[in-house]
């Protein structure tokens, strides 16, 4: 190997190392609630609800390397809402009495797979999801693109709330589902936490 080829082995050596060293640093991804939004989904006699919810606020630390994952997302209960004022009304007082439990809280834990700097990646995201007053393990399958500084995720969640001890709104005849289906669209900005540690929030 020449000296020429040598330097250029070196170079494109240490080029490779600084890459995979940028990737691996622990990252924040602050959420825009203006561009984030949740749709969800119920079963019912003869049509389905369907609803749309707020996005409050949310900021994650994340590390590619080793999965190491911190922060929370914040979904404003108190904006949910159907189209129909008395289905809404009886929503937020009987089912979901936002009055005592105005938001739900999802605490990210884990990141599993790799986030790619740029372009689309698949992961899954492991935490606490804190609804009506309890704490349920979830594990969400998420879609990711990176471009320029920002990133947009989508998942989808199953959440059973008779089962975690809401009000079943069924009444005679009027039968509604016992599971909601959630769909969550994310976008925000995403920067390397320098000097952060894995897992850690700054």
């Amino acid at each position: 190997m020449s000296p020429a080829q040598r330097a250029l082995f070196v170079f494109l050596l240490l080029a490779s190392l600084a890459g995979a060293s940028a990737q691996a640093e622990p990252h924040v991804f602050v959420l825009d609630p203006a561009a984030s939004r949740i749709t969800f989904t119920l079963e019912a006699t003869g049509h389905d609800v369907e609803g749309t919810m707020a996005v409050q606020s949310g900021r994650i630390t994340f590390d590619a390397a080793n999965g190491a994952a911190s922060g929370e997302i914040v979904l404003d209960l108190k904006s949910a809402q159907t189209g129909s004022d008395g289905r809404d009304k009886d929503m937020h007082q009987k089912v979901l009495e936002t009055g005592k439990f105005p938001v739900a809280t999802l605490r990210l834990e884990k990141l599993r797979g790799t986030v790619a700097p740029s372009g689309p990646s698949q992961v899954t995201l492991e935490g606490v999801l804190s609804f009506h007053g309890g704490d349920h393990k979830v594990s969400l399958p998420a879609k990711i693109d990176v471009q320029n500084g920002r990133a947009k995720a989508e998942t989808s969640l199953q959440i059973p709330y008779v089962q975690w001890g809401l009000h079943d709104p069924s009444i005679m005849i009027l039968r509604v589902g016992k599971v909601v289906d959630v769909k969550v669209h994310a976008e925000g900005s995403v920067e390397a936490a320098a000097g952060a540690p894995a897992g850690k929030e700054r």
